[in-house]
């Protein structure tokens, strides 16, 4: 027997669950169009990072294979995505141009049925955030190689924005050409975070390269794409928009190089069910402050998953404190825990709660 002939009851079988499929995702849809009718009247948000959150646990939950929950999830956030464009595609400012690490973040938390905002640095993500011009913005908070992006910590402390969301990925860089080559090449772009993330690699290969740090790592495919003499440091996303050739792939120093995202905006979210609390703190110029502060904290059973310190810039050798939390502003152990240090804090400062990133 042929393959053909084997391969077709198969072939049938496919085409009649393709089928199934077609009419359950637009009897979703249909459904998701009675929700956006109900908002309309309602004046509620488009998009609900708990709702979706809680839609993309249990299906991870659910799921019986032998796809992995991840895929699962994936496919299920391109879904929802798509729904909720039709009844309106909300805009997500980020750090442009396209390419960059951020827009690899953007579509992971929001899927690809929506307006792109590219935005030249982290202060105009903020600033077309907070204008209305976009109902969102993702900007990075810290890397697992480098540390903390003091600046969207310094804007985070300033805007009356709050976070709404959180996501980490994976941070593979490359080294490209226009070409695939290397010869000829006089200088290596990238971001400074990214020339930092490679520097042993560097170092070790082409020590006596000039590296020009720019804004952002899709601003250095950008410039490869069409400065002869000029390689990129960059991720696979920003080599596929400019046309790019991989020379050496995965070259950052820590294999398991990370980024952590937020999602910015004026939606508060509900609880979820597994959530984080993100807030701001400094403490009184005394002795044992600091431990006073933290205390409440094991008083209410409350874990603390994110600890870190950045200068007042008052030239007091002051500091502020960003602290994550696990669980949401509303949950009772964690109110409790967050009137105590209210209280007792020189600054307090909530950023937000919303769910865990899956």
């Amino acid at each position: 027997m042929s393959i053909d002939l084997q391969l077709q009851p198969l072939r049938e079988k496919i085409d009649a669950v393709d089928a199934q499929i077609l009419t359950l995702l637009n009897t979703r849809a249909e459904l998701a169009q009675q929700v956006g009718h109900i908002k309309a009247h309602t004046n509620a948000p488009v998009f609900r990072p708990e709702r979706e959150a809680q839609v993309l646990r249990r299906v991870g939950e659910r799921n019986p294979g032998p796809l992995p929950s991840s895929d699962i999830q994936l496919i299920f956030r391109e879904v929802m995505s798509m729904c909720r464009a039709l009844e309106r595609r909300v805009t997500v400012a980020y750090l442009g141009p396209a390419g960059t690490f951020t827009e690899q973040a953007v579509f992971q938390q929001f899927g690809h049925a929506i307006i792109l905002l590219p935005c030249v640095s982290i202060d105009e993500v903020f600033r077309t955030t907070e204008a209305g011009t976009a109902d969102f913005g993702v900007v990075p908070v810290e890397n697992s190689t480098e540390g903390a992006v003091n600046r969207t910590l310094d804007l985070l402390l300033q805007t009356s924005l709050c976070i709404s969301g959180e996501l980490a990925i994976p941070v593979q860089h490359s080294l490209m050409t226009s070409t695939g080559e290397f010869t000829g090449i006089t200088k290596i772009c990238a971001h400074s975070q990214a020339l930092a993330q490679c520097q042993s690699w560097l170092n070790q290969h082409y020590p006596d390269i000039e590296r020009l740090a720019v804004a952002s790592n899709g601003e250095a495919a950008r410039m490869a794409s069409l400065t002869p003499g000029l390689a990129a440091i960059a991720g696979k996303l920003a080599g596929e928009q400019y046309d790019l050739q991989i020379v050496h792939a995965n070259i950052q120093d820590d294999p398991h190089n990370r980024t952590r995202f937020a999602v910015i905006g004026t939606a508060h979210c509900t609880p979820s069910g597994k959530d984080q609390t993100s807030l701001v703190l400094a403490v009184p110029n005394k002795a044992g402050a600091l431990y006073s502060l933290l205390t409440p904290l094991m008083q209410f059973g409350v874990s603390m998953t994110r600890f870190e310190s950045r200068p007042a810039r008052t030239g007091a050798w002051e500091y502020y404190f960003y602290v994550d939390l696990e669980g949401h502003q509303q949950d009772e152990s964690v109110a409790k825990a967050l009137d105590v240090l209210k209280s007792s804090a020189a600054f307090f400062k909530i950023l937000g709660s919303y769910p865990m990133s899956l």
